[in-house]
């Protein structure tokens, strides 16, 4: 059963079961990202890990386009402040590289969908994600430095994804990657439809096979994964034997464990618990 979920200026949200549907929702703008918007979507993250209901959140936009980066006029309004704030500008710019590392950190899934336009902080979200697919509308640009300003918050995010080579790269020339160039690169893992009245009938039909994908997977296991994966990014496979083992121990003599290996000696679906 679908619910809609009121009380959200800049996100229109939607829940099926224990997936929440999260779409940016400043159309006319091609969904920039506001600082009202950056709040709204930690509230919906905070509130989500608080309750322990939802298993996946889904981002994707309204209208026809992801997200156009950052909403401009919030860095007028803060320029405006400097008088006052010397730390304006250095608080809005925190105030995103905040809600990256929080959906990065999440024990939740998140799942990107992006059409058109993802450009700056949004393709700082593209990458944050634990899966992103793409339509072949897509077209990802990262244009600070062609304005004059540098892709500080999402940059750390590029080079997780991308690697340091392609980030430097796309990074100094104002990078543009249509859908199939974000794919090779591997910013997106799938890309899907046709231009034509068939494309979202398919991007949404991989969305729904994803999440099928993740749902029958054990909630505490993939959180654990997740941050096993995190600390393994920087710390030597040796230093985390034994850390490892403990993780793996703790899910193996858990009810998720329990649950999941007796279900496949018994051939049967595992029912999970959420945590």
């Amino acid at each position: 059963m679908s619910v809609e979920l009121a009380g959200f200026t800049t996100l229109a949200l939607r829940r099926e079961v224990d997936v929440l549907h999260v779409t940016l929702n400043r159309p006319a703008v091609r969904n920039a990202m506001s600082l009202a918007m950056v709040r709204e979507l930690r509230v919906v993250l905070s509130q989500a890990e608080m309750r322990g209901e939802i298993r996946v959140i889904v981002l994707r936009g309204a209208g026809g386009h992801f997200c156009a980066g950052a909403d401009l006029s919030d860095m007028a309004a803060a320029r405006m402040r400097l008088q006052d704030d010397p730390n304006a500008l250095v608080e809005t710019n925190a105030a995103f590289g905040e809600l990256c590392v929080a959906y990065a950190d999440t024990g939740i899934v998140t799942v990107a969908v992006v059409e058109g336009t993802c450009m700056g902080g949004g393709f700082g979200l593209a990458c944050v994600a634990d899966v992103t697919l793409a339509s072949d509308t897509a077209s990802f640009r990262l244009p600070e430095t062609s304005l004059g300003l540098v892709p500080a918050q999402i940059g750390p995010f590029l080079v997780q994804r991308l690697g340091y080579a392609e980030a430097r790269r796309l990074a100094v020339t104002g990078g543009r990657l249509n859908a199939q160039e974000a794919l090779a690169l591997q910013l997106v893992h799938g890309v899907h439809g046709v231009h034509g009245v068939h494309g979202g009938e398919a991007l949404d039909a991989a969305l729904a096979q994803v999440l099928s994908d993740i749902l029958q997977c054990a909630p505490g296991a993939v959180a654990a994964t997740k941050a096993l994966m995190a600390k393994a990014r920087f710390q030597s496979p040796a230093s985390l034997v034994q850390e490892a083992a403990e993780v793996f121990s703790a899910a193996a003599l858990g009810p998720e464990g329990i649950e999941g290996t007796t279900a496949f000696l018994q051939k049967r679906k595992a029912k999970w618990a959420l945590p």
